[in-house]
């Protein structure tokens, strides 16, 4: 999960709200019940001092945390933990883009945690909630963190095209509809400074249009369906135009060209979620504290969240269940956004002053609590599937990727990235 890597520029500035937690946990004593938590990356609960004053607050528990840098990695040895009801940690962390195919085929081996006491239903924002929830109506994962989206704009780059730089200015550009978006983008090209695009990339803006829809790759009966829905079609030939009309940076995200176009200044837009904001403050660097600003995406959407799950094969089930109802609770959301940066999946943790006031200083003094607030609350109750990430990253690398880089048609990239899709469900 790109958050789990990127959001700690965003805590630096955020931290200060609250003292600093510590990472370690307690030693262990005889006689303490020891619950494992397996995570991947830097996830932040550790972190932000959560297993410490969850142990203080029951001092007859202990937590050890074992950590799988990548995601791509982590998985892959959670689903054979889960098909084997063995090696499983007490508290196993799942990547969004996974959640569907657990809720689908792993649900029977999980707790229902919506049944934990403490568990507050209301108190999550409802599609978090759903996503976490199999087709029985069981809750067996609770959300920890979301990325809402915005738009990232560089506001020296907006004036020398004559294009406003207000941040509320520049969400009127485009509000309402994608299709703002890049007719603001050929605005821009036609005064831009030389060697500037208006966005990073297609596949980015495929990705943030995908992600603002209810439906996308799956309908409610869990049928592929992304080859024949108006929604992505309509989002492919968008953001192809983006690609056709020269209005992209041309690159591929998360790559080393992509970073170094930050710092260069080589593009004007991005779409940005949460998380993303203290990946562009660490590669943009000093030279982009107050050029770069955040303005409302057309419509919300979100890309990027994890959550907590608890195997029934777990040693210490009734333990564990009560750990993740607390580390989900809306005042440790709130708190892991102030050490860390992770925007809370509770709509109660949005309402607190530590999170709806919050801005950062890097971008101008955005107001990032109320902006993402806003776009959480409006993100769609989505439908997922057990292969979103399959599809979705094939959409972008396989297909896009083409249009944007090489020249492709629309179509050829489509039909090359339909084809991998293809082979890679029928595996």
């Amino acid at each position: 999960m790109r958050r789990s890597r990127t959001a700690l520029a965003l805590a630096a500035v955020l931290a200060t709200a609250l003292p600093a937690g510590c990472a370690a946990g307690p030693a262990e004593k005889p006689g303490r019940t020891t619950l494992t938590v397996g995570v991947f990356g830097a996830f932040g609960l550790k972190e932000a001092g959560l297993y410490d004053a969850y142990t203080r607050l029951h001092p007859e528990i202990a937590v050890r945390q074992t950590s799988i840098e990548r995601n791509e990695n982590y998985y892959p040895q959670l689903l054979t933990h889960l098909v084997s009801d063995s090696g499983l940690a007490d508290v196993q962390a799942v990547e969004v883009n996974n959640i569907a195919e657990i809720t689908a085929t792993q649900g029977h081996r999980l707790l229902d945690l919506g049944a934990v006491p403490g568990v507050d239903k209301s108190a999550f924002l409802p599609w978090k909630w759903a996503q976490g929830t199999d087709r029985n109506g069981r809750t067996v994962a609770l959300g920890t963190d979301i990325g809402p989206q915005a738009v990232c704009y560089r506001k020296d780059l907006f004036a020398r095209a004559g294009l406003p730089t207000d941040r509320a200015a520049v969400g009127r550009l485009w509000a309402g509809d994608w299709k703002k978006y890049l007719d603001a983008g050929r605005r821009f090209k036609a005064r831009a400074p030389k060697g500037v695009a208006f966005v990073d990339s297609a596949a980015g803006v495929l990705a943030a249009i995908t992600g603002s829809s209810p439906v996308r790759f799956y309908d409610t009966r869990g049928e592929v369906v992304y080859k024949d829905n108006p929604a992505v079609r309509r989002a492919w030939d968008l953001a192809a135009a983006f690609a056709g009309e020269g209005l992209t940076a041309r690159l591929q995200q998360f790559t080393p060209a992509w970073d170094q176009a930050y710092a260069g200044a080589r593009f004007a837009t991005v779409s940005c979620p949460a998380w993303m904001l203290g990946y562009i403050q660490d590669k943009a660097g000093p030279a982009g504290r107050g050029v770069w600003d955040v303005a409302a995406a057309p419509r919300p959407g979100n890309w990027g969240g994890s959550f907590l799950v608890v195997p029934s094969a777990g040693k210490h089930r009734a333990e564990a269940a009560k750990l993740v109802a607390w580390l989900t609770a809306p005042a440790q959301q709130a708190t892991l956004f102030v050490r860390r940066g992770s925007f809370p999946s509770s709509s109660a943790a949005l309402a607190r002053p530590a999170v709806a006031g919050a801005r950062h200083p890097y971008f101008g003094g955005a107001p990032v609590g109320a902006l993402f607030g806003a776009a959480a609350r409006g993100v769609p109750v989505a439908v997922t599937g057990p292969k979103d990430a399959v599809i979705a990253q094939n959409l972008a690398d396989i297909g896009m990727l083409q249009v944007d880089q090489k020249g492709r048609s629309p179509q050829a990239g489509w039909d090359a990235a339909v084809k991998t899709i293809d082979n890679a469900l029928d595996w």
